[in-house]
């Protein structure tokens, strides 16, 4: 097989599709998207394997395991103002973000696949969504009659929440 066309194949692909980005729901009727750079896995996670840690935030859920690191996960529509996940929940579905050195574990509602957006295609949030997510976003997409909020990661982990603990 002829690897370079495969390389010539995959990168004009890349250049026709966009970026990469991995969706999700945040919470009912709040889909995101977050960028394949920083994310490094999804997984199921269950609620027995999260340590819970005293005197955190509402969003901080608590420790994990994972890989011989041990990381945060934070409640993320929580986070950014909008509804918890609940309570009572058995297993949680997270995104392993990393910036830098950086790990963090981010619990949406549902993990959806992998999506491309072309750059062109993201605008800015300002008339499209609540004022106090903005700080967190690159940007929205409007995808089939819905908002899709482009989230940075950089942003979400220099969140406020994080910098007094």
């Amino acid at each position: 097989m002829n690897t370079s066309a495969l390389t010539q194949f995959s990168r004009k692909s890349q250049r026709t599709l966009g970026d990469a980005y991995l969706k999700f729901q945040l919470c009912a009727n709040a889909p995101a998207v977050i960028s394949m750079r920083h994310a490094q896995e999804a997984l199921t996670l269950s609620a027995r394997q999260l340590t819970p840690m005293p005197n955190m935030p509402s969003c901080m859920l608590g420790l994990m395991n994972r890989r011989s690191r041990v990381l945060w996960v934070v409640d993320l529509a929580q986070l950014l103002g909008l509804s918890m996940l609940g309570g009572g929940i058995q297993q949680y579905n997270l995104i392993i973000v990393q910036v830098g050195s950086v790990p963090l574990g981010l619990a949406v509602q549902q993990v959806e696949g992998i999506t491309w957006l072309e750059a062109s295609s993201i605008q800015s949030p300002l008339r499209h969504v609540d004022p106090t997510v903005i700080p967190y976003l690159s940007g929205c997409v409007l995808q089939q009659q819905e908002i899709v909020l482009v989230l940075d990661a950089t942003a979400v982990l220099n969140s406020p929440i994080f910098q007094s603990y």
